[in-house]
């Protein structure tokens, strides 16, 4: 009886200094993964500094922190397709997390997945109540031919408050794109909603608005000049 305690004390013991040994090959073995990381990155090599990152996610398991990491490194690398499927996994765990809603909705608009965009835009939205981000999604909902949705949407973007900092690029031809004001962005588009829904005279306001926010908008001021000339025939 007394050797059967003494063989299974030593047993725990044993598994005790395994488990340790173990325990400090895995922190080693997830040092030399971080200094690789710094390295590639002080480098440049996205690539290395990403198989780095699935090294430690792998050692440290599925709560490591650099899954996070991952994910702005795929984001920061425009890698959209890597970007949504860590920001999905993530997003199981942290659900509320807005960075990662942003970047998930982002990535799916820019794999051009409108409808999922759209729907992502909105649960975004409702926790935010970005003007932005009422922006994009009025912007998503118009592509999808969804007008009066997007009207509400565009309509709730232009009543919010705006901080003077965001900036809309517009593409005026091959050979020019504009950097135009959010507030300016977001009466044009209302307008070119409201063409849409077959309301004229409220989109020139739209237009006048958007003119007046950014006296040098350029597709704004189209617009404008078509429906003017419009009403004069």
């Amino acid at each position: 009886m007394f050797k059967l305690k003494l063989m299974k004390r030593f047993f725990v013991i044993i598994s005790f200094l395994i488990a340790g040994a173990t325990l400090a090959q895995t922190a080693n073995s997830v040092a030399l993964e971080q200094q690789k990381l710094k390295q590639a990155l002080s480098f440049g090599d996205k690539s290395v500094a990403a198989n780095a990152m699935y090294s430690i996610i792998m050692l440290e398991g599925p709560q490591s922190v650099y899954k996070d990491s991952l994910a702005y490194l795929y984001y920061n690398d425009r890698n959209y397709i890597s970007c949504f499927l860590v920001t999905n996994e993530i997003l199981k765990r942290k659900p509320d997390h807005l960075e990662f809603l942003e970047m998930n909705a982002i990535s799916l608009e820019s794999m051009g997945a409108t409808e999922k965009a759209a729907e992502a835009y909105q649960k975004l939205f409702a926790k935010t109540n970005n003007n932005y981000h009422a922006y994009n999604l009025a912007g998503l909902q118009f592509g999808l031919n969804k007008f009066e949705e997007a009207y509400a949407s565009i309509k709730k973007a232009d009543k919010l408050p705006d901080d003077g900092t965001t900036k809309i690029t517009f593409q005026v031809n091959k050979n020019y794109n504009q950097e135009v004001g959010l507030k300016a962005a977001i009466a044009y588009l209302e307008g070119i909603i409201e063409l849409n829904l077959n309301k004229k005279a409220e989109a020139k306001l739209s237009f006048e608005r958007a003119v007046k926010l950014f006296p040098e908008f350029v597709l704004a001021k189209t617009k404008l000049d078509a429906l003017n000339a419009e009403k004069k025939e």
